[in-house]
């Protein structure tokens, strides 16, 4: 059996599968969160969340982002994967986003772990090994799951962010490959059709960071090409708020931690580190600029593990 001295292993901030960067994505002073876990569960089979989370309401759309942390033997044994991916089911079941992108998701030990698990909740899912362009191995997946019974897939697929989007590839000076996965959905409810990229930026080069958003937009405007329909975008940016690469993305869209009204949004880190100390906000929730965001949250509640990964999920509910 592991002992608990196991806790000082080293773990990583962000998803190449060779161990990703030590935090040096983009730190700021913003609030810290204090509020996580009970310390030591080993189990929420049968754990209650404490409170009720907001869902969306008609003619309305909870998006959300989740980097799952990569399954890997380096963390701490309490923060490993099969430790704590029941509280992360829990999470999104009891969340019940509309849509939401993941990160970081080892394609046969996580992704397809999530997909089988989320299915009984009505989710359905897509994307690609970001190592191989496949529907197999295990290399990092940025997923889409979406409810069936709230959206209906129109059509979607994944490319790189690279000078080569649709070949597997990595771009200039990145640290490894890094891909997105986009989509065209329609609302059910409201007949609305928009379009949705989630994606995991480079946490390391320079060159690979500033360009990778240029080529998103790129592909807003392929898939979106009359600016017909909303937009909406997340992903662990690996970049605080106020980074000049996340410039592309506020041309034509805006950041819903600052469009949602100031009593129903929060700067809280996104990124923990597997502590409560962290002040990093790095993943983002941007959408098409003029909508009406009603609410930001990062969600740091208690699920019945200390932490369910070394980022909290965030969501933006927002009106169509």
């Amino acid at each position: 059996m592991r002992k608990l001295f196991y806790a000082l292993a080293l773990f990583a901030v962000v998803g190449c599968s060779d161990g990703g960067d030590s935090g040096n994505a983009g730190n700021n002073n913003n609030t810290n969160n204090d509020n996580t876990g009970t310390g030591g569960n080993t189990s929420t089979e049968e754990f209650v969340p404490s409170f009720t989370p907001r869902y969306a309401g008609d003619g309305e759309i909870k998006v959300m982002s989740f980097n799952v942390r990569l399954m890997t033997t380096e963390d701490n044994y309490m923060n490993e994967w099969p430790y704590r991916k029941d509280a992360c089911f829990l999470m999104i079941k009891h969340q019940q986003p509309t849509i939401f992108g993941v990160q970081e998701a080892k394609y046969s030990d996580q992704y397809l772990e999530l997909k089988s698990v989320l299915a009984s909740s009505n989710y359905e899912s897509y994307g690609l090994n970001r190592d191989t362009g496949e529907e197999s191995g295990n290399g990092e997946c940025m997923a889409i799951f979406y409810d069936k019974t709230k959206v209906k897939f129109i059509d979607g697929g994944t490319f790189w962010l690279s000078a080569t989007p649709d070949q597997c590839s990595k771009g200039w000076d990145g640290a490894c490959n890094r891909t997105a996965t986009w989509g065209l959905f329609e609302h059910i409810a409201t007949g609305k059709t928009f379009c949705y990229i989630n994606t995991h930026l480079d946490h390391k080069g320079d060159a690979a960071r500033m360009n990778g958003p240029k080529v998103i937009m790129e592909r807003f405007a392929k898939y979106n090409p009359d600016g017909e329909y909303p937009q909406f975008l997340t992903g662990d940016m690996n970049l605080a708020p106020d980074h000049k690469a996340l410039d592309a993305f506020e041309e034509t869209m805006v950041n819903t931690r600052d469009a949602a009204p100031s009593n129903h949004t929060d700067r809280s880190a996104t990124y923990n580190g597997w502590k409560t100390t962290s002040s990093s906000i790095i993943d983002h929730i941007y959408c098409t600029q003029g909508m009406n965001v009603l609410e930001y949250h990062t969600v740091n509640e208690n699920y019945g593990v200390d932490f369910i990964s070394d980022h909290y999920p965030i969501y933006a509910i927002i009106k169509l």
